[in-house]
């Protein structure tokens, strides 16, 4: 296998400094603890992290994940199938959600990705407030989003699910598809080309796992069943992986998300709600909430019928969370200036009683 056939290109190439030219470049797979699995045009091989990229990084997004590429060297003494890794290149594109748990921090789900297959269940499931909240992780991700609602064979009004996704998903693709009963999935394959790196997100039990075994051609990711009063699925793919398909391209399965914590800016919301942004600049006032203003262009929307009321009720919760965000971060900012100015006192007090 080639490098390029890998993703390689030359955003990495001119990355490379001279001092680096021997130098291997290899792309992370799949990633365990505290081990890297890596492939490369030489082959498989394990990676370690150095104590010292993990202490330099300012965070663990700085860190490598599945998809990224990095440069690595032979360990003296060391297996031959063991490297370590030198160098994290610079991604140029990733999928990121903000870390689960109080601790305001970025996650990076998928690096080095050109298309992002958003998939949604056509089963008691389907949501598509969820669906555009996962757009709105898309936009600032640098990848294509495409949105693929699978289940297709046991709907059975598909046209009230378009017209539901319609405002979502604007001028995103969209494709009906049924991975179960289509093993050749052709809506997929236009996207999908040599050196082509995909990934697949969404909740449990939409099928994610059945599309990368459709693609493959063989049954190698569990899937599970769902419950049947809310099509709620369980965790069959609880790692990330990307694996190469037979046709060509890469794709990346990654665990079903129970939890999805926006990492995006204000600039990226009004963006994905422009529609909402357009009609407030209409309202009498312009700090108008949308709620009971006299002469509210965007309620008066929702009226007649030109725009839902979840849509503006999604928005706002996505607003609440953004600027939580923004909050916490600022006081996380503060916190490590405080321990900073502490740690270099006590170096000060301590060279001064030197």
């Amino acid at each position: 296998m080639t490098l390029s056939e890998l993703g390689w290109g030359h955003f990495f190439e001119e990355q490379i400094e001279a001092y680096e030219a021997a130098y291997m470049p290899a792309r992370v797979y799949r990633q365990d603890i505290n081990q890297y699995h890596m492939i490369s045009d030489n082959g498989i091989f394990q990676g370690i992290l150095p104590g010292r990229l993990r202490h330099a990084a300012y965070s663990k997004a700085d860190l490598p994940t599945v998809g990224d590429w990095v440069l690595t060297s032979p360990i003296a003494g060391g297996e031959a199938h063991t490297l370590q890794i030198e160098r994290r290149l610079e991604r140029k594109s990733r999928f990121s959600r903000q870390e689960a748990g109080e601790i305001v921090d970025e996650q990076v789900v998928a690096a080095n990705i050109d298309v992002i297959f958003i998939v949604a269940g056509l089963d008691g499931d389907f949501n598509p407030r969820r669906i555009e909240r996962y757009l709105l992780l898309t936009q600032d991700s640098g990848a294509r989003p495409v949105v693929l609602l699978n289940k297709a064979d046991i709907c059975v009004d598909h046209q009230m699910h378009e017209a539901k996704l319609a405002p979502v998903v604007k001028n995103t693709p969209y494709h009906l598809i049924s991975a179960k009963e289509d093993n050749e999935l052709k809506e997929i394959h236009q996207y999908i080309n040599a050196g082509t790196t995909c990934a697949l997100i969404g909740s449990s039990g939409v099928g994610k796992s059945t599309i990368v075994n459709a693609l493959l051609g063989q049954h190698r990711f569990a899937t599970g069943t769902v419950r049947g009063q809310d099509s709620r699925g369980r965790h069959t793919t609880t790692f990330k992986e990307l694996v190469q398909l037979p046709q060509g391209g890469l794709i990346i399965d990654t665990p079903g998300m129970r939890e999805l914590k926006i990492w995006t800016d204000r600039e990226s919301l009004k963006r994905n709600f422009d529609d909402i942004f357009a009609l407030a600049v209409n309202c009498k006032f312009s700090d108008c909430l949308h709620v009971n203003e006299p002469n509210c262009a965007v309620v008066q929307a929702i009226d007649e019928g030109r725009l839902e009321l979840s849509r503006l009720e999604n928005y706002k919760k996505l607003e609440k969370e953004v600027s939580s965000m923004d909050a916490q971060e600022k006081a996380s900012i503060r916190t490590e200036k405080k321990m900073a100015r502490r740690k270099l006192t006590k170096v000060e007090k301590s060279q001064f009683k030197g």
